[in-house]
């Protein structure tokens, strides 16, 4: 080594030696930062909606969602909301999922079906609370990613494979619990056979845009019912869809109760709203009817809603006739612009990708039984759309009544 070497290469090791410190305090911080995104999304999102089994917690707490969604996403990954994931599929809002984990009530032993991997999300939530995960995607490439995603990440316990859903996985049947992450009408009979003496099943039934969860436990041979919450999911594809009886009808966006008369369960949820957060559905006082709809929020930056979504094709509809009555106390807007009491109508392409939006409101303060009309344009290209009604992350009180919409073409 030359003496020019020598004088240069202690400097050398000092500076890479000041690289190296500066720069794990960073990737720390990174990781951190992840891990103080999830516990918020656990604490805000998941155990504050309803959800107790410390288990499920644990394990929403440990999956880095970011890692299952799209880069241009990551960003979102900790929201409580729907993701487009590729292939005209979603990853579930993380409510969901654990929704969806607490309800088929995972033990150490358990193998467990999952059909439609998607991302692989939620295999990697199951993984840590089951024995093994035997989890089927029909899209080829969502399932290839997934199942390298997953080995990555050292999820060792879960099997996937390409295949349709509808036929099950005979080969590693009965299983303990089987969890469907999209929509048939009814429910596969092969799914039925492979569920073993005692165990639970839970799936998303009904039309495209219209769905409850049911969930099925097998006593002496026979299948037992429930009728839970409504939800909305991708529908499953394959030899379900073939069956399929009631097909979506893009130039006859429907609104579905409306006035929140309807209540099939008497459990105190809207039937046809989805994704239901801290509502209430009040006897008497309506301005229509004997039923109406309360969000009520102490804070701001709850998700205080009720979701439902339809077909529609842009090119088509050009507009739709929005009328609503709202009445408000003490309603104050939260720091985010989208933190506010009123009824949204959000646009997706036909990648399910939210691109537009219409808005009747925002509402404020304290106001009487209001009536308010209004006409949201259709952008040429929606496919589908979503109304959200409630506070949206506002803080107070908001009733809503009487809720139509008429579709009117171009």
């Amino acid at each position: 080594m030359s003496r020019l070497a020598q004088r240069r290469y202690p400097a050398v090791l000092v500076v890479l030696t000041l690289v190296v410190l500066a720069s794990e305090p960073l990737f720390a911080q990174t990781k951190d930062a992840f891990r103080d995104a999830r516990n918020k999304m656990v604490s805000d999102y998941i155990e504050r909606e309803g959800i107790t089994n410390q288990r499920v917690l644990n394990s929403m707490r440990q999956v880095p969602r970011h890692e299952f969604v799209t880069l241009q996403h990551r960003k979102d990954a900790y929201h409580d909301t729907a993701l487009p994931i590729g292939s005209k599929q979603t990853i579930s809002p993380p409510y969901i999922v654990a929704y969806m984990t607490e309800t088929i009530d995972p033990q150490p032993d358990d193998r467990v079906l999952e059909i439609g991997t998607g991302s692989g999300y939620q295999a990697a939530v199951l993984s840590n609370l089951v024995k093994e995960v035997y989890s089927i995607e029909i899209v080829e490439s969502l399932g290839t990613s997934a199942a390298e995603r997953l080995k990555r990440l050292k999820y060792a316990n879960v099997k996937t494979m390409i295949g349709d859903g509808y036929k099950g996985w005979p080969e590693f049947a009965p299983f303990d619990k089987i969890i469907v992450t999209c929509s048939p009408e009814n429910v596969p009979q092969p799914l039925i056979d492979q569920l073993k003496e005692g165990g639970r099943l839970l799936v998303p039934l009904g039309e495209r845009y219209q769905q409850v969860f049911h969930q099925f436990e097998k006593k002496d041979g026979k299948l037992e019912e429930k009728r839970l919450i409504s939800t909305l999911f991708v529908p499953m594809t394959g030899q379900s869809e073939d069956q399929r009886h009631v097909k979506p009808d893009p130039l006859h966006p429907r609104l579905l109760n409306g006035t929140f008369e309807e209540d099939e369960n008497e459990d105190g949820f809207a039937d046809h709203w989805h994704y239901q957060r801290l509502t209430t559905l009040v006897e008497g006082g309506s301005p229509d009817g004997r039923r109406c709809i309360l969000f009520e929020s102490a804070e701001a930056d709850r998700p205080a809603q009720a979701l439902q979504a339809a077909p529609i094709d842009g090119a088509k509809i050009g507009s739709l006739q929005m009328r609503v009555r709202y009445r408000t106390e003490a309603v104050s807007s939260g720091a985010e612009s989208y933190e506010a009491a009123g009824v949204y109508v959000l646009f997706y392409d036909e990648n399910r990708k939210a691109f537009d939006k219409g808005l009747i409101g925002p509402w404020t303060g304290t106001q009487d039984w209001t009536t308010v009309s209004k006409t949201i344009p259709v952008p040429p290209k929606a496919r589908e759309m979503i109304v959200r009604i409630g506070l949206n992350g506002a803080s107070g009180k908001l009733w809503i009544d009487d809720l139509s919409m008429i579709p009117k073409l171009r």
